[in-house]
């Protein structure tokens, strides 16, 4: 049983307003869709877009937090990525990581593989998992109000984790397609953070 369809956001107008002041902020894609809403939002050196490697997208996130504790970390993921690594979400809950926010876009779709109906159109709370994992700042979000009223936490390193599920329609948007060179990318982020390349 499909849970009611009220209030869906579009992805580029979330990812868009959630990135608008982001700083120096670094900024994690999962597979597919989200990584196209970031790059559509404005390539940038901070940009750590997953062209694979799916699931891994809060994992890569948290690596980067505790090693960067004083750079704000933003992880941008669809529900399909996160069912898929949802034990990351105990790691986070664990180390809790000050300077680590999650936020989900969540279209209830496995979008990479055909729009298959993903579990959390029916029985899945992601918000009550990463609650139960531990995160203490976990939110629904329905209204481009609460994501503006939501992003400037973005910039916070010492309250976190924090975690947003941001229910989104449907639509399949043309891909806003970056660099999928994974060790330009590496070397970029790196570039940015004051490292040499690998």
């Amino acid at each position: 049983m499909s849970k009611a369809k009220a209030n869906l956001l579009e992805r580029r107008s979330v990812v868009s307003t959630l990135l608008a002041k982001r700083k120096d902020a670094i900024v994690v894609g999962g597979l597919g869709a989200s990584t196209y809403d970031i790059a559509a939002a404005g390539d940038d050196d901070r940009n750590f877009y997953l062209w694979g490697a799916m699931g891994g997208a809060v994992m890569i996130g948290l690596g980067i937090a505790l090693a960067q504790p004083k750079l704000p970390v933003l992880v941008i993921t669809g529900d399909g990525e996160m069912l898929m690594g949802m034990g990351s979400l105990a790691t986070v809950g664990l180390q809790k990581p000050g300077n680590l926010t999650i936020v989900v876009l969540d279209n209830e779709r496995y979008g990479e593989t055909g729009g298959q109906t993903s579990h959390t159109a029916s029985v899945v709370d992601l918000v009550g998992v990463a609650q139960a994992c531990g995160i203490g700042d976990t939110r629904a979000i329905s209204t481009m109000a609460e994501v503006e009223a939501f992003a400037p936490s973005l910039q916070d390193v010492s309250a976190g984790p924090r975690f947003a599920s941001v229910k989104i329609d449907g639509a399949n948007l043309e891909r806003a397609l970056s660099n999928r060179d994974g060790t330009f990318i590496v070397n970029r982020i790196r570039g940015a953070l004051g490292f040499s390349p690998i």
